[in-house]
């Protein structure tokens, strides 16, 4: 079977099991893109062949998909909140005219967990106007990403905010530029489990968490259990809409991914 070159853009859990899954099935070459060289790292372990580590505007990505490499298929499996990124993929596959498959993760069940608890929100800044008016004096636990820390600090004053932050140098530096207390900022690897939710919320007094709506995988069960648990509301921020996502190019499983790409292939 003759190679298939794949571009991938990553930087998620579920794009380094995509390309383990690629490698395992497929006889491939990946090229990969994260933001972080953290993401780099993960890429590399999991199989990539070659993995690029910054943001790439438009004209970067078409520079790389017309180059040397004849790419036969471009895989989106950023984070599902990163909308402007697909946005960007999916102009950028039809521009190079290259098949494009949307991995995106299954968002949350949310029927198990005490509605009266939750309040669901379509921005982080509407997150920071419900902190402002209502949880102003509480201490807020902040499960979103450090990208994001800023829109709620400017409603919330930094002594009452504890972010759980990737432990890399960027996300350390917006904590700083943002005021937050080096004890307040929580440094984290992968997903928290329900008991280390438990523990946060104990010794932080935490009287509100923060999180995106990023499914299972990315810890939302555990963190909205850990919360009903210990009777503290979450807000919940809600997937951004990418209109020019066509749902017919979006999978959610590894099963699903094959079965695209050998209708598209083979």
């Amino acid at each position: 079977m003759s190679v298939i070159n794949v571009f991938l853009m990553g930087g998620t859990k579920e794009s380094i099991e995509i390309i383990k899954h690629l490698k395992d099935n497929f006889n491939t070459y990946i090229l990969t893109t994260t933001t972080t060289e953290y993401g780099k790292r993960l890429a590399i372990e999991g199989g990539s062949d070659y993995t690029i580590a910054r943001p790439l505007p438009k004209d970067d990505l078409i520079e790389i998909l017309n180059g040397t490499t004849d790419f036969d298929l471009f895989v989106d499996a950023t984070h599902p909140f990163a909308s402007h990124v697909t946005q960007t993929a999916i102009e950028v596959s039809k521009i190079c005219k290259l098949p494009y498959i949307r991995f995106e993760r299954y968002t949350s069940n949310l029927e198990e967990f005490d509605k009266t608890q939750l309040y669901t929100v379509k921005s982080f800044e509407d997150a920071g106007k419900l902190i402002e008016k209502k949880f102003n004096n509480v201490n807020v636990l902040h499960f979103a990403g450090a990208n994001t820390m800023e829109k709620i600090v400017k409603y919330s004053s930094p002594e009452n905010f504890y972010p759980r932050i990737l432990e890399v140098e960027s996300s350390f530096e917006k904590c700083e530029k943002l005021n937050i207390p080096k004890e307040n900022i929580i440094p984290m690897k992968g997903t928290s489990t329900i008991n280390e939710n438990l523990e946060l919320i104990d010794r932080l007094d935490a009287g509100v968490i923060i999180t995106k709506e990023s499914g299972d995988i990315g810890g939302v069960g555990a963190k909205l259990k850990a919360a009903n648990e210990k009777n503290i509301p979450v807000i919940l921020i809600q997937r951004p809409e990418i209109k020019t996502l066509d749902e017919k190019t979006v999978v959610h499983n590894l099963d699903q991914l094959d079965s695209k790409i050998k209708k598209i292939l083979f």
